[in-house]
């Protein structure tokens, strides 16, 4: 099947590995990329999909799981058919020259940075919310509690790639089991919510209008484009010339656990919470997490949501700060400069910490930066780019001609073209 053929040639194996049994690490992958998606983005996925109404969410759980393991997966055979050992920023400059490497390299750090500005925020405001109504406190200062949350999840970055996604594996089982118990826990409550519009068959036009805005969110929510490059050169290391078929296999179970758990969660949440309630959500600028512990009056749930969202935003924050590092030291590299591991290791992290900080400080809206930032440029380099190169870049010819290089390339186009009509209105 071609949609199984290997990205890489023979040549580049540097392991006599096999496929016939499942391994532990294939495990820790498929969780810290599960963990890498579920964050401040499928946390403020209920708000804004809910107000669209129930028809454009209905499509829009349909689209998930194709839309997220096609994309995916093609990024992930982008880097593959590089040399071994590459990174996304030496595979883009490999294939495309030197001009162009660079210049894909800032496209690739500016759509993941912006995603920790997001998370600083939403950890921030989640953190607040949770001592001022549960704990009953008056918390710190906005800039006081913003640099401290910000300042100890970049101690954990310190540990390594691999200590940040083991831990983000660990995190993720009983994230899975405390996000499945809440939206359990809502379905006595669902008073209908969202249902409320589905007797109100939008015109064509505004089907479409609402679809076509709501799929940088969707594309937002469930990315994980930023660890995808670690995760590729790690598969071609342990299974080289079977990277591509087992990091398939890795994302395919990954993207169904995500879908699944997330779309239930999101239904869930839509059928509890009437659109006047998300509207409030979306104006306090909280995750619906931390907006469910202030709306229910049980103390199970007032302290469990708030927590549930930290692990949710820390272990996310994780995840993207591996691949906005990897690109802020491309960019460097890039530059001619050559400073030493440590030094630019060090440079890097004060960087992340003061504009993290600044932005955490400051509170912009997060679903406005999601809608506006995260979305479309995201979707500029896991959507779009690879399906350019799978044209161009003779390593990537095998892939030509399926169908879902169609349907990837549209859903790239429609989130991009979605910012501009945001940015003109």
């Amino acid at each position: 099947m071609n949609d199984q053929a290997n990205s890489v040639d023979e040549r580049y194996a540097t392991t006599p590995a096999t496929l016939t049994s499942w391994s532990r690490q294939d495990t820790t992958w498929m969780l810290g990329l599960f963990g890498t998606a579920i964050g401040a983005g499928t946390l403020f996925l209920p708000i804004n999909a809910g107000l669209g109404g129930f028809w454009p969410l209905v499509i829009l759980a349909l689209l998930a799981f194709p839309m997220t393991f096609f994309a995916h997966r093609g990024l992930t055979r982008f880097v593959l058919s590089g040399r071994e050992g590459s990174d996304i920023t030496d595979v883009v400059e490999e294939h495309f020259g030197i001009k162009a490497g660079a210049l894909i390299t800032l496209l690739y750090f500016f759509a993941i940075f912006p995603i920790l500005l997001i998370y600083s925020v939403a950890l921030t405001n989640t953190v607040s919310s949770f001592m001022e109504h549960q704990l009953h406190i008056l918390p710190p200062p906005r800039a006081i509690l913003s640099f401290v949350l910000i300042l100890g999840l970049l101690a954990v970055v310190r540990c390594g790639e691999q200590v940040i996604v083991k831990a983000m594996s660990l995190m993720v089982y009983p994230f899975i089991v405390a996000l499945l118990f809440l939206a359990v826990y809502l379905v006595p409550h669902w008073t209908g919510g969202i249902l409320s519009t589905a007797s109100e068959v939008p015109a064509p036009s505004a089907l479409l209008n609402t679809l076509w805005l709501a799929i940088p969110v969707m594309v937002f929510s469930f990315n994980h484009s930023p660890i995808i490059s670690a995760f590729a050169v790690d598969q071609k290391r342990q299974y080289g010339a079977h990277a591509e078929e087992r990091s398939s296999q890795i994302l395919s179970r990954a993207h169904l656990l995500m879908v699944a758990m997330v779309l239930f969660f999101v239904f869930s949440c839509v059928l509890t919470l009437s659109p006047a309630q998300l509207a409030e959500a979306k104006a306090q600028n909280l995750s619906i997490l931390s907006y469910l512990a202030n709306h229910f009056d049980n103390p199970t749930i007032a302290f469990a949501a708030p927590l549930i969202a930290f692990v949710a935003i820390a272990k996310s924050f994780l995840g993207h700060y591996i691949g906005a590092s990897e690109g802020l030291k491309g960019l460097v590299v890039k530059t001619g400069r050559r400073p030493a591991p440590k030094t630019l290791d060090r440079t890097t992290a004060a960087f992340m910490l003061v504009v993290c900080w600044i932005v955490a400080t400051l509170n912009p809206s997060i679903l406005g930066m999601i809608e506006t930032l995260g979305g479309p440029v995201i979707a500029s380099i896991l959507f779009l780019m690879p399906m350019y190169a799978i044209r161009k870049v003779p390593a990537m010819a095998k892939y030509r001609g399926q169908a879902s290089n169609v349907f990837v390339t549209a859903v790239g186009l429609v989130a991009i073209t979605a910012l501009v009509y945001s940015l003109v209105a």
